[in-house]
């Protein structure tokens, strides 16, 4: 038997393995046809028996070649199909049989947008939002967390675990919410999820039925509409002013409002604060219509002037409100750790659809995310980043100011790792090729409209500072006014 072995492939034996199934599914080996004894084939390849053996072996557990009587062996009567090319060109589109929540989700969630034509522009001032400076984390205080547990984890912690989060995490998280944010946090009513995504989908799944209402901030975060949408979800779009969200504009119960979702403590992406009169507004409306406040409460504890402001779930009489939280944004996002503070009512429903999603979350970044909270850690390190950032902050501020002047305006207050930054001589049919000739010249910006249901009401650039230096600030600012 002519048999040209693959050059790479791994040890001999798969290589035979590989040259004879190939052969098998071409059809150049058709069904019930005899193959050499494995002393032949050995003869003609040049190897030892065993090899041979070992690759009939595995062939015959795959189901393509079948000893008959006398040791005599063959090919299976039904081989699998040989492969066959796709056809240059589909003529058809013929619709793929998926679900109404997949078909909803694939229309508003675009996961592989096209790379553009040529090589990819090279950042070397990047404003995006969302990186935090994960070269100042503290990673030997983590490493050392992460190894002492890994030592001594026992029989029981390489098991499963509870779909509630690790017991340690969940106490610390209720002390030290109790005391940083004032959220009421009895370690009962904390589940821990995989960061705020997988905390926004459950809220969505648990409380949103098709048809159902779900109120959220205009401008928005994509983040939380895309699965709401997702499930059938009517978007309830209530408008932000330099206040937040105007609890004077939500819905009636007619229009069958099933939860409100609002970044309090900094508008996500305005930057602006609800103040406690519309807090104490927004709660007193979902009592009355019989709906939930899902508070997402993303880099609150990152305030310039003064004391981090308490949740607007401390506030909560009726237990209507859901508290969102991560360490993304203040540790770094590849963590993936976040936790829900729920109502008690809330905490059964919430667990039994975290064991379907994914049974629970990962236990050993948990201890160890247990011990930084609980050795005070992870507030000295909120110290010197939040420090950090008030640097960057005003360096952003200053540089903006002093290149830009008149021609733009700053929003957003003292809390978070971002600005808006509004440009009054640049009409919102220019800000694509203004970007488009910043990344070009290597410095990265992003417009405002992904975060509007419709045009924004003018040109805006979102600009995250916490992963850049105060130098490289400047020299990205001053690189991108000579563009203008």
């Amino acid at each position: 038997m002519l048999l040209n072995l693959p050059a790479a492939g791994g040890p001999l034996h798969r290589r035979v393995y590989l040259a004879l199934k190939a052969k098998i599914r071409a059809g150049d080996l058709g069904s019930a046809s005899r193959v050499p004894s494995t002393r032949a084939l050995a003869r003609d390849l040049g190897v030892s028996r065993n090899t041979v053996m070992l690759a009939y072996e595995q062939l015959a557990a795959e189901g393509y070649l079948v000893s008959r009587h006398r040791g005599a062996t063959s090919v299976a009567a039904v081989a699998p199909p040989r492969s066959t090319p796709a056809p240059a060109r589909v003529t058809v589109a013929r619709p793929v049989p998926i679900s109404a929540y997949a078909r909803r989700l694939t229309a508003r969630l675009d996961l592989a947008p096209p790379r553009p034509a040529g090589p990819r522009p090279v950042l070397r001032y990047d404003f995006r939002y969302g990186r935090p400076a994960v070269d100042e984390f503290p990673r030997e205080i983590w490493r050392r967390l992460l190894a002492a547990h890994a030592r001594r984890a026992s029989s029981d912690a390489l098991g499963y675990g509870s779909s509630a989060g690790h017991g340690a995490l969940r106490a610390a998280l209720s002390e030290y919410l109790g005391r940083a944010r004032g959220v009421v946090a009895d370690p009962e009513r904390i589940v821990v999820v995989n960061g705020t995504q997988q905390a926004l989908d459950l809220v969505a799944r648990i409380l949103l039925d098709p048809g159902d209402g779900a109120v959220v901030e205009e401008p928005h975060y994509p983040g939380a509409t895309i699965p709401f949408a997702a499930v059938g979800a009517r978007l309830l779009r209530v408008p932000v002013d330099a206040d937040g969200l105007d609890p004077a504009k939500l819905p009636a119960v007619r229009q069958r409002p099933r939860l409100a979702y609002v970044t309090p403590c900094h508008q996500f992406p305005s930057g602006v604060i609800m103040p406690v009169e519309r807090r104490l507004a927004l709660l007193a409306w979902a009592a009355r219509v019989g709906a939930w406040v899902v508070e997402d409460d993303y880099v609150s504890e990152f305030r310039y002037e003064g004391q981090p402001l308490e949740a607007l779930q401390s506030l909560d009489r009726d237990e209507r409100a859901i508290y969102v939280g991560s360490f993304s944004k203040t540790l770094f996002p590849a963590l993936r750790v976040g936790y829900l503070v729920l109502p008690r009512a809330l905490v059964r429903p919430f667990l039994a659809a975290k064991w379907a999603a994914d049974r629970f979350s990962a236990p050993l970044y948990q201890e160890a995310l247990a011990e930084l909270i609980t050795e005070g850690q992870y507030e000295r390190y909120l110290r010197r980043a939040g420090a950090r950032n008030a640097g960057r902050r005003k360096a952003l501020i200053a540089a903006l100011s002093e290149r830009f002047g008149e021609r733009v305006e700053l929003a957003g207050e003292n809390t978070g790792v971002h600005l808006v930054v509004w440009l009054r001589d640049v009409r919102p049919a220019e800000l694509g090729d203004v970007v488009a000739r910043a990344t070009r010249a290597g410095v990265g910006i992003y417009s405002v409209a992904p975060f509007y249901a419709g045009p924004p009401p003018r040109s805006g650039l979102l600009f995250g500072y916490a992963a850049l230096t105060e130098a490289e600030i400047r020299a990205g600012v001053r690189r991108l006014a000579e563009l203008f």
